[in-house]
């Protein structure tokens, strides 16, 4: 049956202290604090991007997260290290949680040659089995049959690991949404199944797309447990994707979470939301943006101190700073560089009799003095190197 479940004290009521020893969720106070930390450093690197695209050093589309920073952190700090989720293009702080670096996200957004695709694939759209996330596909609701597959190869061996995936209001309405999570019911696969319901399918309302109350009652018709939380309170969506995770390892199946949240930025970067109505956007960043409220707690009914979360939002400036310095540095892929786990191996072709020899003009001509973070000036960077070299 499903049931909701909301998260947080609600507005005006009283609030107690805990004692030291007693926290939320049973969660420490070290891990309260790296809740904070994953979701900051989210923030923080998406909003070192958006400068970088206005720069034009992002190759592609730029998708943020702005709002929704807590249900990707919540959700996947309920996993373990051997587990494995999907996530989507709103997910970074999902993918940071399960290991993803700064460096890397930058250098795959920048399409540089030292990214996880070597250029050949944008945004986030990248996997890692290794550190336990799936690289995304485009197509709404597909990647539901695939971790269907996925988590029944866990049940087939035997091993006690819970596969996640996300998927967003609009993906509910999918074919492959509802085949991938019937299989996995029918299969009783350990899948957690959350469903994102941020208000709007890229344009579309959630009122113009289904006429169902909240998507949570869809477990009803696969016969699966369906919670529902507040997707804008990071320890609510720990807590509803806690139980999910801990039935499906116990080997009770498939569960929906749907978390409610809101995106406060368009699909895309280039997306102006003039389908939003006037004021929408500023009510939910001026009354439930989900850090500025897990900070009031955690100052408030947590008792953590101002330098507690100053260290931490030092610490992200610095990782983000240091990462964009890095990934600046790193050169455009090689064009043979495409052909690299496509083709058999060693990948082997013969350039152009023009492009024999030749590496990426990036290197000598398209690092002029002020160009991104490191000057030719103070021997930084490639540029500074050539320009020691020829005097």
């Amino acid at each position: 049956m499903a049931t909701r479940v909301t998260g947080g004290a609600k507005r005006g009521a009283a609030r107690t202290t805990p004692r030291n020893d007693v926290h939320p969720a049973g969660l420490t106070r070290a891990q309260l604090l790296e809740l904070y930390y994953w979701m900051r450093l989210t923030r923080t690197l998406e909003e070192r991007l958006v400068a970088l695209y206005r720069q034009t050093k992002v190759v592609g589309g730029l998708f943020r997260s702005l709002g929704q920073e807590a249900d990707a952190v919540g959700s996947a700090f309920a996993l373990r290290r051997e587990d494995v989720l999907s996530p989507l293009i709103r997910n970074l702080g999902s993918m940071l949680v399960k290991g993803a670096t700064p460096v890397e996200i930058l250098r795959q957004y920048m399409a540089k040659g030292d990214s996880p695709t070597r250029g050949r694939e944008l945004n986030i759209h990248f996997g890692d089995t290794e550190r336990g996330f799936i690289g995304q596909i485009s197509p709404l609701g597909d990647m539901v049959p695939v971790m269907a597959g996925v988590t029944l190869t866990f049940k087939m061996r035997g091993e006690a690991r819970v596969g996640l995936v996300y998927v967003g209001d609009g993906a509910t309405s999918t074919g492959a949404f509802h085949e991938g999570i019937n299989f996995a019911a029918v299969q009783r696969c350990p899948l957690v199944v959350v469903i994102e319901n941020n208000g709007y399918a890229y344009s579309t309302p959630t009122r113009k797309q289904t006429l169902a109350q909240q998507f949570v009652d869809k477990a009803i018709g696969y016969g699966v447990p369906g919670e529902q939380a507040d997707g804008n309170d990071v320890i609510a969506t720990y807590e509803v994707t806690k139980r999910a995770v801990d039935r499906a390892r116990a080997g009770e199946g498939v569960s929906i979470v749907e978390l409610m949240s809101y995106r406060r930025k368009g699909h895309a970067e280039h997306d102006n939301q003039s389908y939003v109505p006037p004021g929408e956007i500023d009510k939910w960043a001026r009354e439930n943006d989900p850090i500025d409220r897990y900070v009031a707690r955690l100052r408030s009914e947590l008792s953590f101190g101002e330098a507690e979360l100053t260290e931490i939002d030092a610490r992200v400036r610095h990782e983000v700073d240091e990462a964009t310095e890095i990934a600046e540095q790193s050169p455009a892929p090689e064009p043979l560089d495409a052909l690299v786990g496509v083709y058999a191996e060693p990948a082997a072709e013969v350039p152009l009799w023009y492009r024999r020899g030749k590496r990426s003009a990036v290197e000598t001509n398209e690092r002029p003095e002020g160009w991104g973070t490191f000057s030719s000036a103070n021997g930084s960077g490639k540029a500074g190197q050539v320009a020691r070299e020829n005097d």
